[in-house]
């Protein structure tokens, strides 16, 4: 018999009152070195706990040389590992078992047909073999409001840029 792996204290329920973001975790990562005449990343990026520290190339396809990771991957990272917790948990929260869910996160970087500016565009894909396909859209549904980069495509980020002293 397998031990049932405890829950987070976090839910899809409403249980927070509060009036004001209420930060959870934070994180800062820092990007610097390479060529960005370009306007495009490439140097390196390193998280303040040094648990990521990787190089930044622009795509081969972008005419960089590759070989190293970009923006676009990071973020597909992020967002598919965020979208997989929320829906994991939405699933224990039902008495499904989640080990056999993964998310499969496309993310295009391209222009914006109203400015010309640049857009991300993502497409998350559930692989879930044997979730009855008459339940799955609500749990899809359960996590996406669940999950921040859901929640931050949709709604927005509230974000702050300002100049170092």
């Amino acid at each position: 018999m397998t031990e049932r792996i405890p829950l987070p204290d976090l839910s899809t329920q409403k249980d927070y009152a509060g009036t004001a973001f209420s930060p959870i975790y934070t994180t800062t990562v820092t990007v610097n070195g390479g060529a960005a005449s370009h306007g495009r990343v490439s140097g390196r990026a390193r998280s303040s706990d040094g648990a990521l520290d990787i190089d930044l190339r622009i795509p081969g396809e972008l005419g960089g040389e590759g070989r190293a990771t970009n923006p676009e991957q990071l973020f597909a990272a992020g967002f598919a590992a965020c979208f997989h917790g929320a829906l994991s948990l939405v699933a224990r929260q039902e008495e499904f078992d989640p080990a056999d869910i993964s998310v499969d996160a496309t993310v295009a970087f391209g222009r914006d047909p109203d400015d010309g500016g640049y857009l991300l565009r993502v497409d998350l894909v559930v692989n879930w073999p044997g979730v009855d396909p008459e339940i799955a859209p609500a749990l899809l549904e359960q996590a996406d409001a669940l999950c921040p980069y859901a929640r931050m495509a949709w709604r927005g980020t509230p974000t702050t840029i300002t100049l170092a002293p």
